[in-house]
This record gives structure tokens, C-alpha cells and sequence, in this order.
């Protein structure tokens, strides 16, 4: 599967947000990596990654926020099948933000924001993103990863444990052409992926894809898949006003 990654603006196209043809992840490798989850009935389930991006705020997709759904933050958790985790806990949002021109017919600012009811303490499970600086570009073929609990292979069940998988850079050239994403790819996304055998899928999506780029681990939301093409990720740093965004939104609220 391709991947188009809009770093920091997310969307699928379908929705799709699985790991296929990924691996167990071993605990406490992705530390920011979250489960975002929606109540029915007395229940919480799994619908969407997110990531933390400091101690207070989740980075999650637009694509991934129902305005008739409660939710609740998951942090620290490995593996979903467990009620209880050393380490993890579960917090309701106070308040989430919506970018205000999320376009979803033209996959554009599928982002949002999301505080935490209560600051979290960092720890060996718990820790934030580091966000790439402005101006930053991955070459063709840049290994990142793509991590998440979505469904294991197309209308499989979600996978208990974290995934990840290996999703490579693709370069733009590639990544327009008309069997892949065409004219909806701007300059403000990435493509990754695209082999068919390995993508993320239902459930992933809203979460981060794990770039290691110096000596930071760069994060890229994820926004479609499709297992024929590339998967679309929101490309933060060339969003230049987003890194201001962030700010002015998380001293705001």
C-alpha cells in the first residue's frame, strides 16, 4: 500500500487505519504513540492513533472526531486485549479543537487538537513526540514507520498488541501520478509505502508515522490508505504556521 502523509494534517481516503503486514511492537518503544476511544454503552473502543505532543495535548486527525461521540485518551498502552497496564492510563479529553477548514472532500487540515483533562508524567511509556522543525525534508526512500491497533488485514479484526511496519518515502513524482493519488497530493503531504504488502489500515489512522530524522524522531500524522496506493500523512513542518498554531492553541485553552 502507498501511503500520502500530510505531516501534522491528516485524512483517509477511504478510511482506513490498519497495520497489515506489520510486527509486535516491543513495549515502550513508541511512547507517544495513543489509543483514542469512543464510548458505547459502559464501554470504551479503540478508533484512532494519536499522538502526544506534550504534556497535556494529543495530536489526532480531524477524520477521526464525531461531535455526538465522548472519547477518552489511552496513554502507555501496549496491549489494547488488557484492561489494566503498568504504567498506563486513561484520560478524558477537556476540550478538543477541530481545525477550523478541515475540508474532508478535498483532504485538507485533517488535524486535531486535543487537551487533556489532567497534565501526564512522563515516563519510560509516556512521553512526547519530537515535532520536526520547519523546513525539514525526507528523500525518496527514507525509512519510517507507521505504528498503530488498527485491523490486521481488510475487514480483519483490530490487533491487540501495537504494530508497526516499515513504510519507506515516496517522492512526489511518484506519489501525483494518476494511479496513485493524482491531484490530491500537495506539497504539503508525504507518500510512503506503496508495495502492497505493508500499510496501515482502519484504526491507525490519526496516528503518527515515525520518521527518525538527526537525532529526532520526527512524527507524521497519518491521514489515508489505501492498498493500492500510497498512504497520505499530513506533512507538519511544511505547514509553517502550524508550529505557531500549536502554540497559540495550547496557551489559549
Amino acid at each position: 500500500m502507498k501511503l500520502v502523509i500530510l505531516a501534522l494534517f491528516i485524512q483517509p481516503k477511504p478510511v482506513a487505519s490498519r497495520v497489515v503486514g506489520g510486527t509486535d511492537v516491543k513495549p515502550n518503544s513508541w511512547p507517544w504513540q495513543v489509543s483514542l476511544q469512543y464510548q458505547s454503552g459502559s464501554s470504551f473502543y479503540h478508533t484512532c492513533g494519536g499522538t502526544l505532543i506534550d504534556k497535556q495535548w494529543v495530536l489526532t486527525a480531524a477524520h477521526c472526531i464525531g461531535s455526538s461521540r465522548t472519547y477518552r485518551v489511552y496513554l502507555g498502552k501496549h496491549n489494547l486485549a488488557l484492561s489494566s497496564e503498568s504504567g498506563s492510563l486513561a484520560i478524558s479529553p477537556s476540550r478538543i479543537i477541530v481545525h477550523e477548514n478541515w475540508d474532508s472532500y478535498n483532504i485538507r487540515n485533517d488535524i486535531a487538537l486535543i487537551k487533556l483533562s489532567t497534565p501526564v508524567t512522563f515516563s519510560d511509556k509516556i512521553s512526547p513526540a519530537c515535532l520536526p522543525n520547519s523546513g525539514s525534508i525526507l528523500p525518496h526512500n527514507f525509512s519510517c514507520y507507521v505504528t498503530g491497533w488498527g485491523r490486521l488485514w481488510t475487514n480483519g479484526p483490530i490487533a491487540d498488541i501495537l504494530q508497526q511496519a516499515l513504510l519507506p518515502v515516496v517522492d512526489y513524482a511518484t506519489c501525483t501520478r494518476s494511479v496513485w493519488w493524482g491531484n490530491l497530493v500537495t506539497n504539503l503531504m508525504v507518500c510512503a509505502g506503496g508495495d502492497g504488502v505493508v500499510s496501515s489500515c482502519n484504526g491507525d489512522s490519526g496516528g503518527p508515522l515515525n520518521c527518525q530524522f538527526t537525532h529526532n524522531a520526527l512524527h507524521l500524522l497519518l491521514i489515508s490508505l489505501n492498498m493500492a496506493t500510497p498512504e497520505l500523512s499530513v506533512n507538519t513542518w511544511k505547514q509553517s504556521n502550524w508550529s505557531y498554531l500549536f502554540e497559540k492553541v495550547m496557551t489559549s485553552y
